[in-house]
């Protein structure tokens, strides 16, 4: 059963060489949510501040926020890409991120590449990567393009590769940056149908986002998040 734990979980990054007032004013401008202070002469930019959360199979969480809350930080987290500074974290059930769909994808691979490439690191055997790419090929409508360097794509057709890989796995614990929109009309239907596909087959779904009436359509649970702090749930 899928269930994650936070426990006075924090996390903090810390930035060298940012000595400068420029630099400062771009770290402030780029973290807004982050608060800054100083260890051993460090900068470090307190992203995440006494986290509690307890979710379990059936939870449907809605983060909300302004811009550098700490959201995207918090998803990153759960997904294992950033370790707590300080705190308990504990995760059960696989995950799959659509956080940045097009994150890690190799330029100057080809479509097939790629999809080994991502497979893997997505946490499959290759094994299963092979069985899914007739399917990821199918789905992504790339054509021999999929044959192709991803450098040669345009941004949409690269998405839709991204999309299509990410989402072709089932997985327990769904976590999501706003609801993807990728492709033309006729892509954006067939993949509106996927992700719902995906959502009702995940055990938990975290999902940030700007919009009021998709948290509402979406999740059974809401928390507001500020300066990387629980300030509401």
């Amino acid at each position: 059963m899928a269930s994650i734990s936070l426990k006075n979980v924090s996390v903090s990054f810390p930035i060298y060489g940012a000595g400068s007032v420029s630099l400062k004013k771009t770290l402030a401008a780029s973290v807004t949510g982050g608060r800054f202070g100083k260890e051993t002469g460090v900068t470090v930019v307190q992203a995440l501040s006494g986290l509690n959360l307890e979710l379990k199979s059936g939870d449907r969480l809605g983060l909300i926020g302004h811009n550098g809350a700490g959201k995207s930080t918090l998803l990153r987290t759960l997904a294992g890409v950033y370790e707590p500074s300080s705190g308990e974290f504990t995760r059960q059930g696989s995950v799959a991120s659509l956080i940045d769909p097009a994150l890690g994808i190799e330029m100057d691979a080809t479509g097939i590449e790629n999809i080994m490439l991502r497979g893997l690191v997505m946490g499959m055997s290759k094994k299963e990567v092979d069985r899914l790419t007739p399917e990821i090929c199918e789905f992504s409508g790339l054509g021999e393009y999929v044959n192709m360097p991803v450098r040669t794509y345009s941004t949409g057709m690269m998405m839709r590769l991204a999309f299509s890989i990410s989402t072709s796995v089932e997985a327990d614990i769904l976590l999501m940056d706003e609801w993807l929109s990728v492709g033309d009309a006729a892509f954006t239907e067939k993949a509106e149908k996927r992700m719902r596909d995906v959502v009702s087959k995940s055990g938990i779904l975290v999902l940030a986002s700007h919009s009021p009436d998709l948290i509402a359509k979406e999740c059974n649970r809401v928390i507001h998040m500020e300066h990387g702090r629980i300030v509401e749930s």
